[in-house]
């Protein structure tokens, strides 16, 4: 057989893949295939597995917090900008120790924040919250990267470039609601689809069951609705039954099938009542496939394992700085449940997936000090927790994650939090990610000017600190969009702003 041949025999074996797949969201094909063939030509004749997971912190994590320069001039401008009345958010220096009689989450309770050493140090010295020491062992590790001051932007932006009125930048900046969807779907409220459903439309070919190709532990997300794909929630659990947790009503199967069968039927002619019909059957349909082959909840790798009925999961539990004590963490009880549908990869048919996670209570315009800290030491335990669980079902080269947000916060302090900001550091783990490093440019911390909250001697800062981005969300998504097997014209079309980016930074290179 011919090379062309060849080529010609896979791309009729992926069409009729993705005809059948389409068959089964029971949607329109024409453009839904042509728009997949586009983008999944490289990856057709794949038979591996591959997955990226946005875990999102709702509310807008103050980075500057999260991840922190700690060089003389940084930590100076740091401290001299937060340590402020009457509850100071600076945190600790390097080395400092914890004092256990000092008020709970305080800077003084936490010790100093714990010291990084990036491959790249760009001449700086950096470290991460004191309450993320499993994130830092991470980043030892090299699982681990950070992505520097990035947010929503329409092409690289400088503080001159914002002075002229007819400059794009995005809509609605600083709005939660906005900002979540833009980030998400790259448009504000009300945007339809999201950059990760998109990008599992674009690959389609490689899932014979397609509705398990966006699948939400965090709720609703626009982030995986695509133009075919439609996200699949499920519970921190596993599957939420339709009709409830068990197989019989009324002690009876036959009557929890005819009542399915009724809640299928569809016999409404108004429109919504179709539309109701077609999604309880689209989730009694899955319900039936993932139930019998998600892995059970407690035994390694997942879980603990001979726990009695009822008992936390140790594996589950964090050490909860405010208290001192051991405490659930549901979004590590998110993760664990996506770690489950990556091990019933195979039942469920699923070559490529796009999970979404999430955990609220960033928008820390007050106590922040004691919300900040429980949530680092929550999104560290997580991370960990996940990257370990990968590891034992030997899934870390196949799986990435990454953080994301509304938006950072204010460098400033509003005496004993932050306020609404844009840019922010986040973070990206997995086996296949080359950590230990920074990719992009740490912004310059400066000193605001004498009587204003302007910043003119930082390019990286505009007022009240707020960090002007120098990556964009669009790179992040082509970075990863690329990884899982999109090809460029497939991220073109996600991604219409990467035009607007040079060809060298369009993709972040955090992958080996």
């Amino acid at each position: 057989m011919s090379q062309a041949t060849f080529h010609s025999a896979a791309s009729r074996r992926a069409f009729l893949r993705q005809a059948s797949a389409f068959a089964g969201l029971g949607v329109a094909a024409p453009l839904g295939l042509n728009l997949a063939a586009m983008g999944s030509a490289s990856a057709q004749t794949a038979g591996d597995y591959k997955a990226i997971v946005c875990l999102f912190m709702n509310g807008g994590n103050d980075g500057l917090n999260m991840v922190l320069p700690t060089d003389a001039d940084s930590w100076a401008a740091y401290t001299a900008t937060r340590n402020q009345a009457p509850d100071s958010i600076a945190l600790l220096a390097p080395g400092a120790p914890p004092t256990a009689s000092a008020a709970a989450g305080s800077p003084t309770r936490l010790g100093g924040v714990l010291p990084i050493s990036p491959i790249s140090s760009q001449g700086r010295t950096f470290a991460l919250h004191p309450s993320m020491a499993a994130a830092r062992d991470l980043f030892a590790a090299g699982r681990l990267a950070v992505l520097p001051n990035i947010g929503t932007l329409v092409k690289p932006t400088s503080k001159a470039d914002l002075k002229l009125v007819s400059f794009p930048r995005p809509a609605a900046l600083f709005s939660h609601n906005d900002q979540q969807s833009t980030w998400q779907a790259l448009s504000p409220e009300g945007a339809s689809l999201g950059w990760g459903g998109r990008i599992a439309d674009m690959l389609l070919a490689n899932n014979s069951q397609p509705i398990f190709s966006a699948v939400s532990a965090g709720g609703n997300a626009v982030f995986l609705t695509g133009r075919q794909v439609l996200p699949y929630q499920i519970g921190s659990r596993g599957a939420v039954r339709v009709g409830g947790s068990g197989s019989s009503l009324f002690g009876s199967t036959t009557a929890t099938e005819r009542l399915r069968n009724v809640m299928r039927g569809g016999r409404s002619t108004d429109l919504i009542g179709r539309d109701h019909a077609a999604v309880v059957a689209r989730a009694l349909s899955a319900e039936s496939l993932i139930v019998p082959a998600l892995p059970d909840i407690v035994p390694a790798p997942y879980g603990s394992g001979g726990l009695v009925a009822g008992a936390a999961d140790p594996l589950l539990q964090y050490d909860n700085p405010l208290t001192g004590a051991k405490a659930n963490n549901s979004l590590a009880q998110q993760l664990q449940v996506v770690a489950r549908t990556i091990g019933a990869r195979g039942s469920l048919g699923v070559g490529r997936q796009v999970f979404f996670v999430s955990i609220g209570g960033f928008d820390t315009h007050d106590d922040q000090n004691r919300a900040h800290a429980d949530l680092m030491a929550k999104l560290s335990h997580a991370l960990s927790y996940f990257d370990a669980t990968l590891g034992a079902m030997g899934m870390r080269n196949q799986v990435t994650t990454f953080t994301a947000s509304d938006f950072g916060r204010s460098f400033t302090s509003n005496g004993d939090g932050t306020d609404h900001g844009w840019g922010s550091h986040h973070l990206v783990m997995g086996g296949a990610v080359r950590g230990r490093e920074f990719y992009g440019k740490f912004p310059q911390l400066g000193l605001k000017n004498a009587g204003n909250n302007q910043f003119d001697s930082s390019p990286s800062q505009l007022a009240n600190g707020v960090l002007l981005p120098e990556t964009s969300v669009e790179q992040l998504g082509a970075t990863l969009g690329r990884w899982m097997g999109v090809s460029d014209g497939g991220l073109a079309d996600i991604f219409p702003n990467l035009k607007n980016f040079d060809a060298s930074v369009r993709d972040l290179k955090f992958f080996g």
